[in-house]
């Protein structure tokens, strides 16, 4: 069945971290949809080029370079706009994979910074306009680390347990207005940049991440899982949806071949 096209009051996503990955995925298939999308991210070079391919693509793409941990910034980029029909909350990452006894303090502020309090800027300024459209929807890209815990890299899974926590919250705070607030958790994804950025550029690590296990997710499974949450009709919440491949029965548990 055929995506309906976006009434005219909702038609604007804004999607952070759109430079790479699930972000620049998600876009693309967002604009497939109808939406006209704002891309976000600090990345100036990767967000210009990719909203000239999705305008060359026939759809509406705008590029727009911001740090979501820049509350000042944040609320200049919310003043653009009279309202807003999606709010994709991707911004964020991992950095390092120590347990607790080591773990960089430091990177630990940094994954706090961006996966949650980033989350919270962009909710906080653009929700009037989720508001003012009459059918807001905020999608917070939160993780399989929210939901559980494993040994190891405890500072990416406390700030994605606090995105999830997030979404919870507003969940409940904002109920009886027009916004809804979807939680989209995927398990193991093979982006070109996620494993090599949380272990800092050591390509044998990144690859030992993915070593045997047949089809992990692409970031367009994921981009795909969004867009089909958010194209629900108005009444329909997808409160939380995880999203893993079939190799992946758990954060601990996943099938590699020989």
């Amino acid at each position: 069945m055929a995506t309906a096209v976006p009434p005219a009051a909702s038609r604007i996503a804004v999607v952070t971290g759109a430079s790479s990955g699930i972000g620049a995925a998600t876009a693309r298939r967002l604009a497939e949809a109808g939406y006209r999308v704002v891309l976000t991210a600090r990345r100036k070079d990767r967000i210009e080029a990719l909203a000239e391919e999705i305008t060359a693509a026939g759809h509406q793409a705008t590029a727009y370079p911001l740090d979501v941990t820049d509350r000042a910034a944040v609320d200049e980029f919310a003043t653009a706009f009279k309202t807003v029909g999606v709010l994709v909350n991707n911004a964020g990452g991992a950095l390092g994979a120590d347990p607790v006894a080591t773990g960089d303090p430091d990177q630990w502020r940094t994954m706090y910074e961006t996966n949650v309090l980033g989350t919270l800027h962009l909710t906080q300024a653009l929700l009037p306009k989720l508001d003012a459209s009459g059918d807001g929807t905020v999608v917070i890209v939160s993780s399989t680390a929210g939901h559980a815990t494993d040994e190891g890299g405890a500072g990416y899974v406390a700030a994605k347990h606090g995105a999830h926590v997030l979404a919870e919250t507003l969940r409940l705070e904002i109920v009886g207005r027009p916004v809804r607030v979807i939680e989209i958790a995927p398990g193991m994804v093979r982006t070109e940049e996620f494993a090599l950025t949380r272990f800092g550029g050591d390509t044998a690590k990144a690859e030992k991440v993915y070593q045997g296990v047949p089809d992990p997710l692409t970031a367009d499974d994921v981009a795909d899982t969004i867009t089909w949450a958010v194209t629900r009709p108005p009444h329909v919440n997808i409160d939380l949806l995880i999203v893993r491949p079939r190799a992946q029965a758990s954060n601990t548990k996943v099938h590699r071949e020989a």
